[in-house]
């Protein structure tokens, strides 16, 4: 397969489009997007955004974007360690079970249970014989109480409102329900917070510099060495690996 930065010059070129046209559009610098045709990795923000700078240059252009990532994964990330891959699990304790009490004849328990209900007949007969009137049941003064109705369930939303307020300088990601890019450039704080609303949304963020509203619940980004992923939807977000980055 040809080389991934000459495959998009190529089409760039063919297509006459100029450098700063498509940073308009995809909202990618120049210099990226340049470092991108060079095949210079190292210029780039880490390999999160290279595959996804990768999937939107290529997306602009009507090439498969899906395509170049797998060639520049194949190309420029190490592959795992297959004694890493393998699962060591904990050796199985073999559990002695308590030793059963002995059984008592079945017989011997229905004889003693016919002997106690003699007693008590007995005891209730000459009750009743002292006081010269037979033992009555009486009715129990309490009511019973009414049993408490279950809580019905909490309403859970259909749409997810996502709220971004950036705290410095990040850079942004987001993608919503129909896969469409909606954000693709760093944002600067002092200019607000932006809300956006879909079924669900994929994120990814350079940096924890950003504070994050869903449906009027705050949420922050935990600090990390890389970019992090999430998926948003109107009941939370969870966390996905960077090969899933938007």
């Amino acid at each position: 397969m040809p080389e991934i930065g000459s495959t998009l010059q190529e089409a760039r070129m063919r297509a006459r489009i100029d450098i700063s046209e498509v940073e308009a559009t995809t909202k990618i610098r120049a210099k990226y997007l340049r470092a991108i045709e060079n095949e210079e990795w190292d210029m780039l923000p880490g390999p999160t955004f290279v595959k996804s700078f990768l999937r939107t240059y290529a997306d602009y252009l009507g090439i498969d974007g899906r395509l170049l990532v797998e060639e520049y994964k194949q190309r420029h990330e190490p592959l795992p360690d297959q004694a890493e891959l393998q699962a060591i699990g904990p050796p199985r304790e073999h559990r002695l079970r308590p030793p059963r009490p002995p059984r008592v004849p079945r017989g011997w328990l229905i004889g003693a249970s016919v002997v106690g209900l003699l007693i008590v007949l007995i005891v209730l007969g000459s009750i009743g014989n002292d006081n010269g009137s037979t033992p009555v049941a009486t009715q129990p003064r309490h009511k019973a109480r009414p049993r408490p109705q279950p809580k019905p369930a909490p309403v859970v939303p259909t749409s997810a409102v996502l709220g971004l307020t950036p705290t410095s300088d990040v850079y942004v990601c987001l993608r919503n329900a129909s896969d469409q890019l909606i954000v693709n450039e760093t944002l600067t704080p002092g200019n607000g917070t932006r809300t956006f609303k879909s079924r669900r949304f994929k994120l990814t963020v350079g940096n924890s510099s950003l504070t994050m509203t869903l449906n009027g619940k705050r949420f922050s980004v935990q600090p990390s060495p890389t970019a992090t992923t999430f998926a948003i939807t109107p009941g939370g977000r969870r966390l996905l690996t960077n090969d899933n980055a938007c």
